[in-house]
């Protein structure tokens, strides 16, 4: 048994990938499904069409290989995106709010204004916002009919998406999360390493409803040989962005990543220390392992690669997403034009749901080459926000490297503005999967097929190097702008 499968169930597709005992990938299946928008500022996943999605590649990857030969399973998966099942039948209630989904961003100003978001913030880490699971089970509970009763009664049971696949591929046996998952839920305190029964209680979520937190390589049970022919031990869970984190080996205090896929997520490593943020970044667990937690600060950006998207599907100026650095390349350097990509609101550091989408520094020579440079700069720009904030929020903090993954990694446009806006050096690795990769060390680690930690961090290499080299009055000056158009962009109530 020399292979170890990934599972990858992401906000727009589902993957598989097979690494082999030298930790490369072998061989990968993949699956679109559907996004559905009920109304504005709301989407919502068919659950069949996340398990469908799921056992078709995964199937795929296995049987091309051989099920005897793979010696665990891992599982990363879009955090925060919430679901609700029965126990008896395994059928969903709902369909699944995905974390883009602001449906309940008027509970949240309600609880904001009630006063409680010192507290939870204190215990979870999380700040209030429609963006994290707490108030998505609300919903749920309070808008399916019979939901609440059902779930006080023990029938239902909640999860993120690994959860839900955890259920699934075990056929029901086991409802479990990791930690890094439950972590992002905004019912769980991640000092005290337990659901938080007053949070539940603020929510109305029953506790009945919650799964088992276990560690990010551990048990999660074995899949039903009806799947794969075989069992196959479920070793190794982790949200996206921590799996993104483990896959690029920042395993030391001060090391960072970010990833830049639909939205771009930064995390910093902060060891022991569980740094309580001054400048709205989110306190969270990196992973854990052997029980033992290690935390870090993230930033969140809603919007990256998907504006690239918008480009091409909503304004129609790129044929591919790839063509956008081939067009920012040829952009008037003269003009300054800016896109604040609030679409679903503005992330970290201004949690503002209410702030929508701008273009700033249009004029009559504003084409299609200045919007898409526009798009791919904010990338930048967002990023360097966040890095001022964990910059202020930690002593730690040294301007190492920043380890970057993801679809949009791969435009190098795009990189070496974001190194020249840091002023750090980014670094590529040669193994662009890391989500993949960080939850397949996980499993396969537990399994005795992989080395431990420090022997994982010995194999990350590094593909490219971005180094800054743009003068300190330019980089200033754009960021100003940058600064003045999101100050312009943001709602009153964040003004």
């Amino acid at each position: 048994m020399k292979h170890i499968l990934a599972i990858d169930q992401g906000t727009t597709s589902s993957r598989a990938i097979a690494f082999d005992a030298a930790m490369r990938p072998v061989a990968s299946a993949q699956r679109e499904f559907a996004q559905h928008f009920p109304a504005s500022g709301q989407v919502e996943h068919d659950p069949a069409d996340i398990w469908d999605s799921v056992l078709a590649t995964a199937r795929e990857v296995v049987e091309g290989i051989g099920s005897e030969q793979f010696a665990a399973i891992g599982i990363t998966n879009q955090r925060e995106t919430t679901l609700i099942w029965d126990r008896a039948t395994g059928a969903p209630i709902h369909n699944a709010i995905v974390w883009q989904d602001r449906r309940t961003a008027p509970l949240c100003a309600k609880l904001r204004e009630a006063g409680h978001e010192p507290m939870i913030t204190a215990r979870t880490g999380l700040l209030i916002d429609p963006y994290f699971s707490a108030t998505k089970v609300k919903w749920l509970l309070d808008n399916v009919e019979g939901a609440r009763a059902r779930a006080e009664a023990g029938e239902l049971a909640f999860g993120t998406i690994d959860s839900f696949l955890i259920w699934k591929l075990t056929g029901g046996r086991v409802h479990a999360t990791d930690a890094t998952n439950a972590a992002r839920t905004m019912l769980y305190d991640i000092g005290k390493g337990q659901w938080d029964a007053d949070i539940c209680a603020l929510m109305g979520v029953p506790m009945a409803l919650l799964p088992e937190v276990r560690d990010c390589a551990d048990d999660f049970g074995s899949t039903d040989p009806a799947l794969f022919g075989s069992e196959l031990p479920i070793y190794g869970v982790a949200g996206d962005q921590q799996a993104a984190t483990i896959g690029q080996a920042c395993f030391q205090p001060g090391m960072m990543k970010s990833t830049y896929g639909t939205g771009c997520f930064a995390l910093l490593n902060t060891g022991d220390d569980m740094v309580a943020s001054k400048n709205r970044l989110l306190t969270t667990i990196a992973y854990r392992l052997d029980g033992r937690t290690t935390y870090a600060l993230e930033g969140s950006i809603f919007i990256a690669g998907a504006a690239v998207q918008w480009l091409r599907d909503g304004l129609g100026i790129l044929n591919e997403a790839q063509d956008a650095g081939r067009m920012a390349r040829r952009a008037d350097p003269q003009q300054e034009v800016y896109l604040v990509p609030a679409f679903t609101g503005l992330g970290a550091p201004h949690w503002d749901s209410e702030s929508r989408g701008a273009l700033y520094g249009l004029t009559r020579g504003t084409g299609p080459n200045e919007i898409a440079r526009a798009a791919l700069e904010a990338v930048g720009f967002q990023t360097a926000d966040l890095i001022a904030a964990m910059r202020a929020d930690w002593p730690g903090y040294t301007d190492a490297p920043l380890r970057v993954d993801g679809g949009m990694s791969a435009s190098g446009y795009t990189m070496q503005f974001l190194a020249d806006i840091t002023g750090l050096q980014v670094d590529r690795p040669a193994v662009l999967e890391t989500t993949a990769l960080g939850v397949a060390w996980l499993a396969g680690m537990r399994a005795g097929l992989y080395p431990d930690q420090a022997g994982f961090a010995e194999t990350w290499a590094a593909d490219t190097r971005f180094r800054p080299n743009m003068g300190a009055h330019d980089q200033s000056a754009k960021l100003a702008g940058w600064s003045d158009a999101v100050r312009r962009t943001l709602s009153q109530r964040r003004a």
